[in-house]
């Protein structure tokens, strides 16, 4: 009878795991918010962003609402606007470029590198002249250190500076990550991150935070998360945003940045552990040299030829999640087809869409059941 029973679930991420180990200290954290009842802009918003700066190695740190808020808050300080282009790479979530359209600016879409899925160089150039050609003004460019592992950040700088572009790194999904040594936060004028509960570190709602070397952009990046406040808060002095991070999300993620160090060592012995079990049957992440990962999915591309609907069928079948990100690059959306991409088009993009799939990725996954997990994707592809 045991034989027909299906098997036990695995998780694609365990936030329940990481609640269990953190239980007490969250619970205390909580606890003294709902005492103190200073629900906005509590101690807990600035002894966060004091932790975070001394984290990533970042001057100043402005907390908000979401990683949306982070990249659409640093583009309204910097008056992007209608006229101006950003280039933004197409294989990445949909806040990246829609941050941009949001401010009347265009998104101009680039390609990524086929080993890395990061953000290509050589695409940047050709997006720039693009850009020119449509009558554009290319302003910025919104690098993506895309499932965790960092941009190419000396190439992108390099061509944003020749060009007379700000860089503003989108760390969603990367922040804890370092290029050469240095920690995310740090690179280009300013780096936006999220704190979407699925994200490395994650709070328990949306929440987000920008990280900046530059005094003025934080002052203003303070301002327009306020409604755009001045010294007194009914003279607004300019158009601004309800932008702020929640005192009870600041509270749990000073908690959970305790453990982030130790936490980031566990997913990288993940990730080894996979790449061992896989290298040989499917084509693992790379990592690009003087990189590290936090690993926010551990994405694997399929043999060519390979069903990727009756793979992950025949894992699901087995207890085994699996997530396709991105089943759509931005540029092939409905909500951004119209809007300009690099010369020569995207084709590393487009085939990364057709053969990528994630593998359940976090702290907590014991090497027993991620044993069972490489069976079963090396069954699934045997069969």
């Amino acid at each position: 009878m045991n034989q027909h029973m299906r098997p036990e679930p695995v998780a694609f991420i365990d936030i329940a795991a990481q609640r269990r180990r953190l239980g007490k200290s969250i619970d205390e954290a909580v606890g003294r918010v709902l005492a103190h009842c200073q629900f906005i802009n509590g101690p807990e918003v600035t002894a966060l962003e004091a932790a975070l700066a001394e984290f990533s190695g970042a001057r100043h740190v402005v907390s908000c609402a979401s990683g949306t808020d982070a990249l659409m808050m640093v583009l309204m300080a910097m008056d992007v606007g209608p006229g101006d282009a950003v280039l933004c790479p197409s294989f990445t979530f949909c806040a990246t470029g829609e941050a941009v359209a949001l401010t009347g600016a265009t998104p101009v879409f680039v390609d990524v590198d086929e080993a890395t899925f990061n953000m290509d160089a050589g695409s940047l150039g050709r997006g720039i002249a693009t850009a020119k050609q449509r009558g554009l003004k290319p302003v910025a460019v919104i690098p993506v250190d895309l499932f965790g592992q960092s941009a190419d950040h000396d190439a992108i700088g390099a061509i944003a500076a020749a060009e007379g572009l700000f860089v503003l790194d989108d760390a969603a999904q990367g922040f804890g990550a370092s290029y050469q040594g240095r920690r995310l936060g740090t690179f280009g004028l300013a780096t936006a991150t999220s704190f979407f509960p699925a994200k490395p570190l994650g709070c328990f709602g949306d929440g987000g935070a920008i990280f900046t070397d530059d005094e003025r952009l934080a002052e203003t990046l303070r301002s327009i998360r306020v409604h755009g406040q001045g010294s007194d808060k009914y003279d607004n002095v300019r158009l601004g945003l309800t932008g702020r991070l929640d005192t009870m999300q600041a509270a749990v993620l000073i908690e959970k940045l305790k453990i982030f160090a130790d936490e980031i060592a566990a997913r990288n012995r993940v990730a080894e552990r996979y790449a061992r079990g896989l290298g040989n049957v499917v084509t693992v992440p790379h990592l690009a040299s003087g990189c590290t990962s936090v690993w926010a999915q551990y994405t694997i591309r399929l043999p060519k030829g390979c069903d990727r609907d009756g793979f992950a069928a025949a894992l699901k079948v087995r207890g085994i999640p699996t997530a396709i990100y991105y089943t759509k690059s931005m540029h092939q959306q409905t909500a951004y087809k119209d809007f300009p991409v690099a010369g020569g088009g995207l084709p590393v993009s487009e085939s990364l869409s057709d053969d990528v799939i994630s593998l359940p990725m976090h702290a907590y996954l014991d090497e027993s059941t991620q044993a069972r997990i490489i069976q079963a994707v090396r069954g699934a592809l045997s069969s």
